[in-house]
């Protein structure tokens, strides 16, 4: 039999888990919003997308979330006309990254509160767990 506590337990924490990628795979991509080529005409940073699968634990029967892939986005850069910039092209255009500060900023407040609805349920199993063994102490 699944203990549906200690269950809980494990599936919030794949979820923290796989959010903590999620938060520093979009940290990345903010740090580096404004990250050129290095030589002229060279690509910019690629925007990083993080995708999720379920699972299903084989031993207890959980299940849970973890990262699938973390790949580059095939998004077209952005690009600025300033033939200053040592990135440059012939006709003065710079590539600028295909990140979105607004979306990314948007991503990490919705895998913030993910991070924290998954500590949550950790700190309600935990509650309950001591509470039963209140209880069993008690009663014993």
């Amino acid at each position: 039999m699944i203990d549906p506590l200690s269950a809980s337990v494990r599936i919030a924490a794949s979820g923290m888990e796989a959010q903590s990628t999620r938060i520093r795979t979009l940290s990345e991509n903010l740090a580096n919003a404004q990250s050129t080529g290095v030589s002229a005409g060279s690509d910019p940073y690629r925007r990083k997308l993080i995708t999720f699968e379920s699972t299903l634990g084989e031993l207890d029967g959980g299940q849970g979330v973890r990262v699938e892939s973390i790949m580059q986005s095939q998004e077209p850069f952005r690009t600025e006309f300033n033939p200053d910039h040592p990135a440059a092209d012939d006709k003065g255009n710079v590539k600028l990254p295909n990140v979105n500060v607004l979306v990314e900023m948007a991503d990490m407040r919705e895998a913030s509160r993910s991070f924290e609805a998954n500590l949550q349920v950790i700190k309600q199993s935990r509650d309950l767990i001591s509470m039963t063994i209140d209880l069993l102490r008690s009663g014993a």
